[in-house]
């Protein structure tokens, strides 16, 4: 059951959740396109920078062997990997705060977010990502950009689909 756009359709409290939904969604992507421009700053994006981020997670995570040697295939092509995470990160931080095809969004955020989680697993505060994970797998199963978003304009045009 997705929250309705239309207010006059709503209840009180399915506005209440919808606009709770739709801050959390901000948040979310204010804080990738912060991160995206913090990583940019420090050279993450570069192969070089990339690598060695990479690196340092695989010798000092506790991550399961299986993961760190995707990690480290990662590693071994960050020419090409690097500029991926930059473009995922930049877009979905884009998305989710103008909320367009949010669902879809919310999903890769709550899948990239739980692979850094994993990455970083005893480098850093175990909620530091986790937070953001959940909150973002809640974006999707919620249809946060049913408001305050794009998403809430063309759910008008097409109430049923499942990309918003």
């Amino acid at each position: 059951m997705g929250l309705n756009a239309n207010p006059t359709s709503s209840t009180p409290k399915q506005l209440a959740a919808a606009n709770g939904l739709a801050l959390v969604r901000l948040i979310i992507g204010a804080m990738f396109v912060s991160v995206f421009f913090e990583n940019l700053g420090k050279g993450l994006y570069t192969p070089g920078g990339y690598a060695s981020l990479i690196n340092y997670y695989i010798k000092a995570s506790h991550s399961p062997a299986a993961w760190k040697a995707v990690m480290g295939l990662a590693a071994n092509h960050a020419a090409m990997a690097a500029p991926m995470q930059a473009m995922t990160e930049i877009s979905l931080g884009i998305l989710l705060v103008i909320g367009l095809v949010t669902r879809p969004a919310a999903f890769v955020a709550f899948l990239l977010l739980g692979s850094l989680w994993i990455s970083e697993y005893g480098t850093s505060w175990i909620w530091e990502l986790l937070v953001p994970v959940v909150a973002s797998l809640g974006l999707a199963i919620g249809r946060a950009g049913r408001r305050w978003g794009v998403d809430a304009w063309l759910s008008q045009r097409w109430p049923s689909s499942p990309w918003w």
